[in-house]
């Protein structure tokens, strides 16, 4: 930017204009240039374990390397493990399924919670979730968003028969905290079904970052440092 200040300033065409309207016209390719880089950004927290969290150091990382590359970015937080979303009953199933504005004041209760999560991805451009590994697979509150998000002709529609994924131009990172080491495809199973779901609504440019053994005292450093090292570079 530095350059372009000195060649239009300086060049003998910039003579045609006047000091104030080379001024107005640098201006605005600055706040033009600021607003290309600036993202909405969404961080699902889901580990219980707070900041201890591996999944939530990892997203942290990833964020601060987002927010230098975007300045200007807004990054809203949700934290399932504090701010549970509840299970999904039948009274908030069916209040999916009812216009907005047919709802009644029971039925906009019952979907209050899809509602607001539905906004939050909806409006973000960049999406950062933390996923520890529990019993084999992501903790339940994960599952609990998912299932309030995934909501037909919200973010996804079937036309003649056709799966229709409704939330384009966005990003998706998994930052992925396994305690142990498997070799048996189980970790690459939740994987799989945490690419398939997100495909299924539109989201499919995702981006995966693992550590593992972080229950393992010889390899958590080391991995640790190894997943860090991946996600610098890949914003280097």
């Amino acid at each position: 930017m530095v350059g372009l200040l000195f060649h239009f300033f300086h060049f003998p065409l910039g003579n045609y204009y006047t000091f104030e309207s080379k001024f107005t016209i640098i201006l605005s390719l600055i706040i033009n240039k600021n607003k290309n880089k600036m993202a909405n950004i969404l961080n699902i927290k889901t580990s219980i374990n707070g900041e201890n969290s591996i999944s939530n150091k990892l997203s942290e990382i990833l964020i601060s390397q987002l927010l230098e590359k975007n300045p200007g970015s807004e990054v809203v937080v949700r934290d399932l493990s504090t701010n549970p979303i509840p299970h999904m009953e039948i009274k908030h199933f069916a209040s999916l399924a009812i216009p907005d504005e047919e709802k009644n004041n029971d039925q906009k209760n019952a979907s209050r919670y899809s509602d607001e999560a539905l906004k939050e991805i909806q409006e973000a451009d960049i999406i950062v979730i933390g996923v520890p590994f529990y019993n084999f697979t992501f903790p339940s509150t994960l599952k609990s968003w998912i299932d309030s998000i995934a909501v037909a002709n919200k973010t996804f529609s079937y036309s003649d028969g056709i799966l229709k994924g409704l939330l384009k131009n966005k990003k998706l990172y998994l930052n992925l905290a396994v305690g142990g080491i498997y070799d048996n495809g189980i970790v690459e199973n939740m994987e799989h079904y945490l690419t398939t779901l997100f495909g299924f609504i539109g989201i499919t440019d995702i981006e995966i970052f693992k550590s593992e053994g972080t229950m393992i005292p010889q390899l958590k450093e080391e991995n640790l440092l190894k997943t860090v090292s991946e996600i610098e570079a890949v914003f280097a």
